[in-house]
């Protein structure tokens, strides 16, 4: 039996750019290549589609060198039609067939790659590809329009106010003043943006518009969150089998001892004063609400592939923080620990969303 090719997609033109590259190493150094064909796509920083070395490898974290992807000369060549699912690479050499794909899995974290835009282009040519949608993908990435939707279903969360740099300098009084109704701490955030990029906590008012300027340079709105004071805890969720409900990991902490909040750092760089912890210590009763809102609001986004939903948990609430549509999968990241925790091993977890992808 011929081997599914997957074309791994990874890079882009985001912030996020090396943090889809070592997302994507850790993804090359386990897909079962007995099982899939696999095509490494690099999108560099100018957005340039390049076929990248299988070298798991070349994308490890390192704080001193960030993995990244280089314009190697050579240009992906997709489908000029949906009549056709052949890749073609053209180099210095001329082109030549990469065979046909049968499944996309596009690693990339914000914009121009998790937040529709290159689900819409897949979609056009009609490539299977794994993950959220095109319309959930676009929900996902833009944390107001998330809250709202989140809101209108239900499901809890934490209050929040949404300005942009225009309104901030039209009418600046007023926009700090509904700011500052949410009392301090607050968390200021770009609206399109993750992996922690341009987030800031702000423990005095005084340090306000030196944090917004640190968020408007990520983008054009931004959030500021009233902080909840509780646990964060988090787990990951994948779309059911067969029109089935979605399915709901073992719960994970992010311990907070020697930081300030989960940044960037402490995230993709193994930096001090984090701790996370998986399973979480819940009881039977609080980690099946916590699943079962976790599975409301993934269904009220949009309910496809996969995310990761994190919360804030007071002991007697859990308030939904943000839905991830395509979480990190370094060997440090939380949702594969979820899935790992809940007895699905990386290999067999990458298996079930590329056959996911293949069944839709």
């Amino acid at each position: 039996m011929d081997k599914a090719a997957v074309a791994v997609l990874f890079g882009g033109r985001s912030s996020e750019h090396s943090i889809s590259s070592a997302t994507a190493g850790g993804v090359l150094g386990t897909l079962d290549r007995d099982r899939y064909r696999v095509i490494p796509i690099g999108i560099t920083r100018d957005g340039a589609f390049v076929l990248e070395d299988d070298d798991p490898g070349k994308f490890g974290l390192d704080p001193a060198h960030l993995p990244e992807v280089v314009d190697n000369g050579t240009r992906i060549v997709w489908p000029d039609s949906t009549r056709s699912r052949e890749l073609r690479v053209r180099d210095a050499a001329g082109e030549r067939s990469l065979g046909d794909v049968d499944v996309v899995f596009p690693i990339l974290h914000g914009r121009f790659g998790e937040d529709g835009t290159v689900q819409g282009f897949l979609e056009l040519l009609d490539l299977p590809y794994v993950g959220a949608g095109l319309l959930m993908s676009a929900i996902g990435m833009d944390k107001h329009t998330t809250k709202s939707i989140l809101k209108a279903a239900g499901v809890p969360v934490v209050p929040w106010v949404t300005v942009t740099r225009s309104a901030l300098e039209r009418d600046g009084e007023l926009w700090r003043r509904r700011i500052r109704s949410l009392g301090l701490p607050a968390f200021v955030k770009p609206a399109r943006a993750g992996s922690s990029v341009g987030v800031s906590k702000v423990d005095d008012w005084a340090d306000l518009d030196a944090a917004l300027d640190v968020a408007f340079a990520e983008d054009g709105t931004v959030l500021v969150e009233q902080a909840v004071v509780g646990r964060e805890v988090e787990c990951g969720v994948l779309e059911g089998r067969d029109g089935g409900a979605p399915r709901v990991s073992v719960a994970g902490e992010i311990v907070i001892s020697g930081r300030d909040f989960y940044d960037f750092d402490a995230k993709y760089l193994g930096a001090d004063g984090i701790e996370l912890v998986c399973p979480a210590e819940l009881g039977d009763g609080e980690l099946a609400e916590m699943q079962r809102i976790a599975a409301r609001a993934f269904e009220a986004v949009g309910g496809q592939g996969l995310a990761r939903v994190d919360f804030f948990y007071t002991g007697t609430e859990f308030f939904v923080n943000e839905v991830n549509t395509m979480p990190g999968f370094t060997p440090i990241s939380m949702f594969p620990k979820c899935w790992i925790a809940s007895g699905m091993s990386y290999d067999d977890l990458l298996t079930e969303l590329i056959e996911l992808a293949r069944a839709r």
